[in-house]
């Protein structure tokens, strides 16, 4: 340990010396040149102002290594101020390691002059110094600033990274919105166009059919519908016990290896027919189960979307099939009753017939379009042809009544006129709403002309033999059942051997785009323009005429047509009882 050392400070000589010791202290204890001259010029300076009173006393002490490991130079210099109090300053440098054992305080130097040098050298050194710690404050504070720059820098950069996170999440929540909006728009397109091919069609093998076009690939990989006869499950194959559970329940049913998850859906154990692939099994019903449709998933699993989808058109197809097998039931019980109001068209001496009815392709069918032919009392052969306005039941009740009512007044042997005007009181008085149009022909044994009546209905329609046609063009009466009173009158015309009357309905010759009269005409053109082997077969004639002027596909009326040809009577027949009937093809109906 180096003993302190004291020293007496009364004039410059002895400050000079005391700072000369100081420094060689320092020097020998490899303190750093800063905190060295630092440290000298600090304590120089403040000997310097002890010089003025009575002096000031210094020690120098080598302070033992602290616990950082580092020794410490410390300076006290005690002013006695007059008064005799004293006044304490204390100043301490570091060196870097501990000091040597072998080291002692250097003597003092003798010569003035250097100490004079010394002082000096530390005025200029304290400018240098005050100068040094105001650039060192300075960038103390650029430090500080820089600092502070750089934090909020940092708070910039983190503020952005958030930013740009929570950019990257809504733009993937709006990408994610726009695939489920784009697959919504999907499903709901798919959805509407699978429902207007199910219900443009009245036909339920139609509708199954576009069904499983319609599903097959993307929205599975096989179709099975599995309709019901009445209440009873109609035979037809092996089905899932998942179709039965569903036809059982009237629930929608999910059967695979994982739950479906899908909304409204039962989940049940994998189909043994289906073992790798889920299968979903729908109920077809709106007011009673009409099958199960039994779809097999295109991949591992059905999605939630499309399985709510897949239920909604399942209930969309049950409409439609219930729809389509409703019509086709009227359909049936239109064509019986249709196929029990046509008439077998009797074998004359001297004339053959031909018929043909073509109901309407919309609606139910059923309309009020008739045609008839019998035997009057007198041997006299009355054919009939008329329309019921309207369509329905109804209307094809009224047309029976017609009929009946017809049949019932020729057999007092009166004429088509007389007919009619009975006809027409009648249903004035029975069904005030309700109109009709009507032409009635006689034919006598053995005379070369028809007599004819008309009521509101299309005039006939006359081949010559030689191809010459004529229009029955007197003018019509009154639609029967049309609220004035009207008495109809008979009109007579020829009709030599081979010449042909046609009767018909307006379904036969009226058309939205042009009038009736236009129809007419094309009638005319197409009856003289048939061969004469074409003649001789009534029903090919009729079929011929058919197929020109009616259009196979859609219809909006009923057509009826009867063709009435005159021939040579063999061997002069007379009056008499009618002749067998059925003798004559029957009519058809397409």
């Amino acid at each position: 340990m180096i003993p302190p050392d004291v020293r007496k400070i009364a004039t410059a000589s002895d400050a000079a010396r005391a700072r000369s010791a100081a420094a060689r202290l320092t020097a020998a204890l490899e303190v750093p040149a800063v905190e060295r001259a630092r440290f000298l010029t600090a304590l120089t300076e403040r000997l310097r102002r002890c010089l003025g009173g009575d002096g000031a006393e210094l020690t120098l002490v080598v302070e033992a290594p602290g616990p950082d490991g580092a020794g410490r130079v410390r300076a006290t210099v005690r002013a006695l101020p007059p008064g005799g109090r004293a006044s304490l300053w204390r100043l301490a440098v570091s060196c870097p390691g501990p000091p040597p054992g072998s080291l002692a305080h250097p003597a003092d130097p003798e010569d003035p002059a250097a100490t004079e040098a010394v002082l000096t050298a530390d005025e200029e050194t304290a400018a240098v110094l005050r100068r040094l710690d105001e650039a060192e404050e300075l960038l103390r504070l650029h430090r500080e600033e820089l600092h502070q720059t750089n934090q909020g820098v940092l708070a910039l950069h983190a503020e952005l990274d958030a930013a740009a996170l929570v950019q990257r999440g809504l733009l993937d929540a709006e990408r994610t919105t726009r695939g489920e909006a784009e697959k919504a728009r999907r499903l709901l397109t798919f959805l509407t166009d699978a429902t207007e091919a199910a219900t443009a069609s009245l036909d339920h093998e139609d509708i199954l059919r576009s069904l499983s076009g319609r599903l097959v690939p993307h929205y599975a990989s096989q179709v099975d519908v599995w309709l019901f006869d009445g209440n009873r499950a109609a035979p037809g194959g092996v089905r899932p016990a998942a179709a039965v559970t569903a036809a059982r329940t009237g629930r929608p049913q999910h059967a695979g290896r994982h739950p479906g998850g899908l909304p409204g859906t039962e989940d049940l154990p994998p189909s043994a027919l289906s073992p790798d692939r889920p299968v979903l099994c729908i109920p077809l019903g709106v007011r009673r189960t009409l099958g199960v449709l039994t779809l097999t998933a295109p991949g591992d699993r059905f999605d939630a979307d499309t399985g709510v989808m897949l239920v909604e058109l399942a209930r969309r197809i049950a409409i439609a099939l219930e729809n389509a097998l409703r019509y086709e039931q009227h359909r049936d019980t239109a064509e019986t009753l249709q196929r029990a109001q046509l008439t077998d068209l009797p074998a004359a001496d001297g004339l053959r017939l031909a018929a043909r009815y073509l109901p309407a392709t919309r609606g139910l069918n059923i309309g009020g379009d008739w045609y008839d032919a019998f035997f009057q009392p007198d041997g006299s052969l009355l054919t009939v042809i008329g329309d019921v306005t309207g369509h329905g039941l109804h209307a094809a009740v009224v047309m029976g009544q017609l009929r009946t009512a017809l049949r019932a007044y020729a057999v007092d042997g009166a004429g088509p006129a007389e007919i009619l005007t009975r006809l027409h009181r009648m249903l004035r008085h029975q069904e005030p709403d309700l109109y009709a149009t009507a032409t009635i022909a006689r034919f006598r044994p053995g005379e070369p002309r028809v007599t004819w009546a008309s009521a509101g209905h299309p005039p006939g329609v006359v081949r010559a033999p030689q191809g010459a046609v004529r229009v029955l063009g007197s003018k019509p009466g009154v639609m029967l059942g049309v609220p004035v009173p009207f008495t109809y009158r008979d009109h007579t015309t020829g009709l030599e051997p081979g010449s042909t009357l046609v009767l018909y309905t307006d379904g036969l010759v009226e058309r939205r785009s042009q009038g009736i009269d236009t129809g007419i005409e094309l009638l005319g053109r197409t009856l003289a323009a048939l061969d004469e082997p074409v003649l001789e077969d009534l029903d090919l004639c009729a079929e011929s005429l058919v197929e020109h002027l009616v259009q196979a596909s859609e219809r909006d009326d009923d057509v009826c047509l009867l063709l009435c040809h005159s021939t040579a009577a063999e061997g002069g027949a007379a009056a008499g009882p009618p002749p067998r009937r059925g003798a004559a093809s029957r009519p058809r109906l397409r």
